[in-house]
């Protein structure tokens, strides 16, 4: 069975897009993009909110310099994966490997876990409070970085209570910590 990881970047203060919603402040280093691209490598389906989706697929068409082989390895994957994206309003994907489904259904994602050779990622604040909520979620990783933007969209869902495992932690030159934490 696969698992079902939420990767996402935070500030200190456990926001991913400030009150403003922007996210410019989550740029990452040519270092923690190689991180990324090292995650991806696990990744065999994106689970998607829209405008998560929107701003991924660049991915799809971006071709990065080959002077940054990290971005090229990163958007190597995302291709090859398949995404899933949950939207009202999308009327067709604008990348393959890409089926739209109109609401979230836990019991779709189980058997999608459950089918699955390669972990699942959900991505997107939204969704993935929904998955966590529905305890689907195995682990959960978070990219904080060194800021605080005082409000805004927060990366973790209110009213849930989960006791969490720190599984692996990591420091990057640019000051962001990696935490993956697993479910107890």
């Amino acid at each position: 069975m696969a698992k079902l990881l939420y990767i996402n970047n935070m500030s200190v203060d456990g926001y991913v897009a400030d009150t403003g919603g922007r996210f410019d402040w989550t740029a990452p280093s040519e270092e923690v993009i190689a991180f990324h691209g090292e995650l991806q490598r696990t990744i065999g389906t994106h689970l998607y909110g829209r405008r998560l989706y929107n701003l991924m697929a660049i991915w799809e068409t971006l071709d990065a310099p080959e002077e940054f082989p990290d971005q090229v390895e990163f958007a190597q994957h995302w291709r090859a994966a398949d995404k899933v994206v949950y939207s009202t309003t999308l009327e067709s994907p604008s990348t393959p490997r890409t089926r739209i489904e109109r609401s979230f259904n836990p019991e779709d994602v189980r058997r999608l876990k459950a089918a699955a050779e390669r972990d699942i990622m959900v991505g997107g604040a939204g969704l993935a409070g929904q998955a966590i909520a529905a305890g689907l979620v195995d682990e959960i990783h978070l990219l904080v970085l060194p800021v605080l933007v005082g409000g805004g969209l927060r990366a973790l869902p209110d009213n849930v209570r989960l006791d969490l495992t720190l599984l692996e932690q990591r420091s990057f030159g640019n000051g962001t910590v990696y935490n993956r934490y697993g479910m107890r």
